[in-house]
């Protein structure tokens, strides 16, 4: 048969591409395109490259799993409607589908008549009444003409479910798919549906025998964003590349194949000025109507970009809003061919979008322009003023505003460059680097400088104090920052709340440091108390919240307040995983205090997973504190004690010595020191070596009370009964006490009293040391205090006598009343639970039923021990030895 005007007809248009070697099964999709025919359209959409053609020829291949096999019919975009309807009907006569002779044939190209459209849809609503044809349009554009689409949309509704369409498509085509989406006749496959995950690029490579970690797999599909024909020429690049992990990390797009496609399929099938548009708009992340046109110098950027988005063309709709994207790929590729096509261009398009958005509010972004630009007292001044120096440290922008700064010169001008050089020299622990620019910034601040300035000094500081462990120094800059902070506009301030979190989490790491615990509480409670401002977009709160709740969680553990260090701690991690820290910035003081709370509680499993995990977190994050340092060593040297393994507990306790792997310069605080010896006395005394344990006590005299128990147990287990006992004397009122520390006095107390014969003492100070142990189910005392305490312990915790008539427990008039009912298996399990200081939701987890059951089984439990709240049904299953 010959076209209109009698041009051959091509027959590569009727025949599906061939499906690929590499082929990646895409079953999901498949099942979909098969499901979609069941109805009368099927669209599958998506940019240049995304998988389109492949897919639905994959499908075809496999006759479509439908009755009749679908017929393939390529469209061009010079089609004419009539030349459009000549393809058509050969299509489906090639496909089998037998057509009445009254349809007729177009006689001219441009257009057919109603009445053969008409005969066309009433003889596929009879050809097709037992197998409905399939016919696949591939690359059913918006270029074709209005009346192409409206014919062919009439023909769909008249042939009485006898043709089934399935279009490929860059562009949503002019069909009124809206009807049919209200009708809810049409399957549609979009381009989020098209992209490549994890799974199917590492199909892909594996098709092309590459050998790449799930790392780099995860970086290809971030990079290309699982355009798939991105994927598909990475491969390619891969196979001819020494390195193709390597390949992976290093490729630049714009030197690949990947860039001839771009440019090729996308940038070139554009006119010049949307050409131009886009060649300039791709110096940023994103893009606004209006700052398009501050770009172009025109004006009809809201139309042109409505359109690309529309069209597919690598440039997407950001959230609904007025903002819109390019691939990070083809920004790239635009990139390279704007300095090659207008050399010098960019720098004054970074300059001109950084006042745009500075004008419209967007602070970071306007920064990271002119820092592009080479506009360093704009980007640093603007940075500075506006009280945001501390975004360098938090926030989601804190990477990107650091690589920003990473070229800052060190010779440019003025004081708010040099205060930004040195913050992001600080914030990668740089601190000979921060010195050198923190004295630049010194020669020119003085007192006539502005007090956002002075505040941003001040600020670093604080900081630089904590990474030195200088207290002294940080307690300066601090007060200074506290009265700068007054000096500034109140409302300035508040829109910055993590300058304020950031000061006071440093300030309490370092008191903590230095031991200084209650001081160290308070500000950490403050810098908590900071974070609850109303989150920013940005997320600047964040970072500060993790930080300081890990922190209060370490000064609570030191003070023993075993619940609080567990709720912070707990709630520190939580933080992290919910805002989704990077593990650079995650600290693993929060494992770190629930293993000493599971030390506590003589739970040394448990105790050595979250100290594995504490480990394994710092490795990946910033520099551990000395603080958490130290307690870590402690926590370590104290299961390993436990187990049995006292050389062990050597080696953990004296790689922080001086000279040690784990040292770092700088003298130790008098804290720090004297917790090291206390545990490393411990370490002596298990395997019997009095003499060293009081050695070692001896060369770090302190006052704390930890220290003067230590030293009393170990005169005590080298025979010196009196000294232990004046020793234990002198330690303050039980107030002033941590819960562990007088736990153990009461028990070395008792174990004195006995060695005196004091029996009724010895046996009175057994049960005070049981109830200051139950609140915080503190066991691991009992368990270090030797063999007498273990022996003459079950003297005072063996449960009264049962009373008959009840289920268990004491009756007593003095007594607590009695339980009124057995607990259930699932109950005891529950408060077993319970006991570990599991929310509810951590029980249901731990037992696999839903957080309602765990309250029903809570209430059932607190009926049968006449108690209301859980903390007394567990010491009170305690004491009637349920537990």
């Amino acid at each position: 048969m010959a076209r209109p005007q009698c041009d051959p007809m091509l027959t590569a248009r009727f025949t599906a591409p061939a499906v690929p070697k590499t082929l990646v099964h895409r079953p999901e999709l498949l099942r979909r395109l098969t499901a979609g025919v069941q109805g009368p359209l099927t669209l599958i959409n998506g940019p240049a490259g995304s998988g389109k053609t492949v897919l639905t020829a994959h499908w075809a291949a496999a006759g479509g799993r439908a009755a009749r096999p679908p017929v393939w019919l390529t469209v061009e975009p010079d089609d004419a409607p009539g030349v459009f309807w000549a393809y058509v009907l050969e299509a489906l006569h090639r496909g089998g589908v037998e057509l009445p002779a009254a349809v007729g044939r177009p006689t001219r190209a441009e257009g057919v008549t109603q009445s053969f459209l008409v005969r066309l849809a009433a003889g596929l609503a009879d050809s097709g009444s037992a197998r409905p044809v399939v016919l696949v349009l591939d690359q059913f554009d918006t270029a074709q003409p209005p009346a192409m689409t409206e014919g062919l949309d009439f023909v769909l509704r008249h042939a009485a479910g006898g043709l089934r369409i399935v279009l490929t498509s860059r562009t949503d085509s002019l069909l009124p798919l809206h009807r049919y989406r209200a009708a809810g006749e049409i399957a549609e496959i979009r381009h989020a549906d098209l992209r490549f995950t994890h799974a199917d690029a590492e199909a892909l490579l594996a098709e092309h025998r590459l050998d790449i970690s799930p790392a780099g797999i995860r970086l290809l599909v971030h990079r290309t964003e699982g355009w798939a024909a991105g994927v598909r020429l990475c491969a390619l690049a891969m196979q001819r590349s020494p390195d193709p992990e390597a390949f992976v990390r290093q490729f630049a797009a714009d030197r690949t194949t990947i860039a001839d496609y771009l440019l090729k399929e996308v940038l070139d099938a554009q006119p010049p000025a949307t050409q131009d548009l886009l060649l300039r708009v791709s110096v940023t992340d994103r893009v606004h109507p209006d700052l398009a046109d501050a770009l172009t110098g025109r004006d009809d950027a809201a139309r042109t970009l409505a359109g690309l988005a529309r069209d597919n063309a690598f440039l997407e709709q950001v959230d609904a809003s007025a903002w819109y994207r390019l691939h990070p790929l083809f920004a790239e590729v635009l990139r390279a061919h704007l300095r090659q096509r207008h050399p010098g261009l960019e720098q004054q398009l970074h300059g001109r979008a950084a006042r745009w958005l500075a004008g419209t509010g967007r602070l970071d972004e306007a920064v990271v322009q002119a820092a592009a630009a080479g506009d360093w007292p704009f980007a640093a001044g603007r940075l500075v003023d506006a009280l945001a120096i501390g975004r360098l440290f938090t926030g989601l922008g804190a990477e990107q505003l650091n690589r920003a700064f990473a070229p800052l010169p060190a010779d440019a001008p003025g004081a708010a460059p040099a205060l930004v050089g040195a913050a992001a020299r600080l914030a990668v622990q740089d601190l000979p680097g921060y010195e050198e620019a923190v004295r630049r910034a010194d020669s020119h601040l003085g007192p006539g400088s502005g007090a956002a300035a002075r505040l941003s000094r001040a600020f670093l500081g604080v900081l630089a104090g904590r990474a030195t462990g200088d207290p002294a120094a940080t307690e300066r800059a601090a007060a200074d920052a506290e009265r700068l902070l007054g000096e500034l506009p109140a409302p300035l301030v508040a829109a910055h709340p993590e300058l304020r979190a950031l000061l006071l989490a440093a300030l309490g790491a370092v008191r903590l440091g230095a031991g200084r615990l209650d001081g160290a509480r308070r500000a950490l409670t403050a810098a908590v108390d900071a974070c609850a401002e109303p989150a920013t977009e940005s997320g600047t709160e964040q970072y500060p919240l993790c930080d300081a709740l890990g922190s209060l969680a370490l000064a609570e553990l030191l003070r023993g307040r075993l619940r609080q260090a567990a709720e912070h701690a707990r709630a520190s991690l939580v933080v992290a995983e919910q805002s989704a820290l990077p593990p650079e910035r995650r600290s693993g003081t929060g494992h770190l205090v629930l293993a000493g709370v599971a030390v506590e509680q003589n739970d040394l499993p448990g105790a050595r997973a979250h100290l594995d995990l504490a480990t394994a977190t710092t490795a990946a994050g910033p520099r551990p504190e000395p603080a958490a340092a130290v307690q870590a060593a402690v926590i370590g040297a104290r299961i390993a004690v436990a187990e049995g393994n006292n050389e062990a507990a050597l080696a953990v306790l004296a790689r922080l010595r001086p000279g040690g792997t784990a040292w770092t310069a700088g003298p130790p605080s008098a804290w720090a020191a004297d917790a090291l010896a206390v545990a490393e006395s411990a370490a002596h005394l298990a395997r019997g070596d009095t003499e060293a344990a009081l050695r070692v006590l001896d060369t770090a005299p302190s006052g704390r009370p930890e220290h003067a128990l230590a030293r009393a147990r170990t005169l005590l287990a080298a025979g010196h009964t009196e000294s232990a006992a004046r020793e234990l004397a002198d330690l303050p009122e039980d107030d002033g006490l941590a819960a562990p520390v007088r736990v153990g006095a009461r028990l070395l107390g008792a174990e004195i009293a006995a060695a005196g014969g004091r029996t009724g003492e010895a046996q009175r100070k057994l049960a005070e040391a049981v109830d200051l142990a139950r609140p915080g189910e503190l066991r691991q005392p009992f368990a270090e205090s030797g063999p007498w305490v273990r022996r003459n312990l079950r003297e005072v915790t063996r449960p009264a006598p049962r009373h008959h008539g009840t289920a268990e427990g004491p009756t007593g008039p003095d007594g607590p009343p009695p339980v009124v009912e057995a607990l259930s298996a699932r109950e005891t399990e529950v408060l077993r639970q319970a006991a570990r200081m599991l929310s509810t939701e951590e029980i249901a987890a731990e037992l696999y039923v839903s957080a309602n059951t765990v309250k029903t089984h809570l209430k059932s439990i607190y009926r049968k021990l006449c108690v209301t709240r859980r903390s007394d049904a567990v010491h009170r299953a305690q004491d009637l030895g349920l537990l």
